[in-house]
């Protein structure tokens, strides 16, 4: 009799396992994955889970889309208090020290290693160890994004008469193309201006300065020193001493669409500006690196996002498999193609849906595989963007307007800092 039952026990536990690694429509299980970004970036992203309900038909994919920036973390916050975490995560470089900080992150370590598609040194190492804290990895990058691009009009270089920049181009060659592309009209009225760019700190690396003295455990800020303030001093002078860039207070457009009437010759940002410059129908533009400082310094500022699993999943090895084919593949040749994003698998970023496109405009996006090796993140501390806000964000504003003496608005700047950082002991 007790064999009969145990017979009858094994055959209904056997039936419970067909039926939910089966084919059938019913899903068996349920993974949410939380994601911010433009429709591009969505609609590849439903591409991406369509191919992977392919491999996994019982497995059902909910999204859940957030508005870009602090709204989508402070959502993420909010259910990680609650108990009501996504499985997968979408997360961008200078958030997931939060993540990371308040324990909502599986560490992925042991499944990458057991792991026979993936491995740790497939990828650009900048990116990889920005998801890495000792021997703990707590997600897979998508995509790296050095501010590393200045974008240039070949109409324009031509009609002056100026050679195209190369990427071993400096900052007196820099000034020098910026001032040749800068041109008024008879009644002294600037009509195109050389150069625009928004990201300061990459001035300030440039010239071998730095934000903090060491990113990963800061202690102390180093924007007075004398390489930060001559960054910042060349690039608010690029304004008001050389007048080959737009103050902050004498436009009325975006600076990308500066670029795209003509506006503007060369525009200093990322590469995910590219969708929207090919849509350029007046003339033909490229990409090239942001020069080097005046002791042949490189540093960037950048960002770059990927995922990871929530710490609370109840599938991690199904959370795993979705998590693999989001920052796999799949996902980074097609964010490639679409010229958004530049892929963090090296693989790809050297092959044909990236450095190997010329056809696709900008033609030399793949300079990038280098720039990647002079990133320099923002410092790892969950509050950096209050910080940002709080003490930096308003004094530099007023530099560029030329409102406010650097040395003294720099002084004040590590004195705020240097307290916030004292907090952390």
């Amino acid at each position: 009799m007790r064999r009969i039952n145990i017979f009858i026990i094994s055959l209904i536990l056997s039936g419970l396992f067909l039926s939910s690694c089966g084919t059938g429509s019913s899903k068996k299980h349920r993974l949410e994955i939380a994601i911010w970004g433009t429709v591009k970036e969505v609609e590849i992203i439903k591409g991406t889970i369509k191919v992977f309900n392919e491999k996994y038909p019982d497995v059902e994919v909910v999204i859940s889309h957030s508005p870009q920036g602090q709204g989508y973390i402070d959502k993420l916050l909010t259910r990680a208090a609650s108990g009501s975490m996504p499985d997968i995560m979408f997360c961008e470089v200078n958030f997931v020290d939060q993540f990371i900080e308040k324990n909502m992150l599986m560490d992925v370590s042991g499944m990458l290693k057991k792991d026979r598609e993936l491995n740790e040194k497939d990828y650009f190492p900048e990116i990889i160890n920005r998801f890495k804290r000792g021997s703990k990895l707590y997600g897979l990058p998508r995509d790296v994004a050095p501010f590393a691009c200045i974008f240039y009009n070949q109409s324009l270089f031509d009609a002056a008469g100026v050679k195209y920049p190369k990427d071993g181009w400096n900052m007196n060659q820099f000034l020098d193309t910026a001032k040749k592309l800068t041109k008024k009209d008879k009644s002294g009225m600037t009509v195109q201006y050389g150069f625009f760019g928004w990201s300061w700190q990459n001035f300030v690396y440039t010239f071998g300065g730095k934000i903090v003295d060491n990113v990963r455990d800061p202690k102390k800020c180093l924007l007075n020193q004398k390489p930060a303030i001559d960054g910042l001093t060349f690039y608010r002078d690029l304004s008001h001493k050389y007048k080959v860039m737009p103050a902050p207070n004498t436009v009325e457009m975006g600076y990308n669409e500066m670029f795209m009437t003509g506006k503007i010759a060369m525009y200093g940002s990322g590469i995910w500006d590219s969708p929207t410059l090919r849509d350029i129908k007046k003339f033909k533009w490229d990409v090239v690196m942001f020069p080097k400082g005046p002791k042949g310094t490189r540093g960037f500022a950048t960002g770059g996002s990927g995922y990871g699993i929530s710490s609370t999943t109840k599938n991690p090895e199904l959370a795993w498999e979705l998590l693999k084919f989001m920052s796999g593949r799949l996902s980074q040749e097609k964010l490639a193609e679409t010229g958004l994003a530049q892929p963090a698998l090296k693989k790809i970023a050297n092959g044909k849906y990236w450095a190997r496109d010329t056809k696709n405009p900008p033609a030399n996006k793949g300079m990038l595989n280098e720039a990647v090796r002079h990133i320099i993140y923002n410092p790892f501390l969950i509050n950096w963007s209050e910080i940002e806000q709080k003490i930096i964000n308003q004094r530099i504003d007023l530099i560029i307007r030329n409102q406010l003496d650097i040395k003294k608005a720099m002084d004040e700047i590590t004195i705020e800092m240097d307290q916030e950082l004292k907090k952390r002991k």
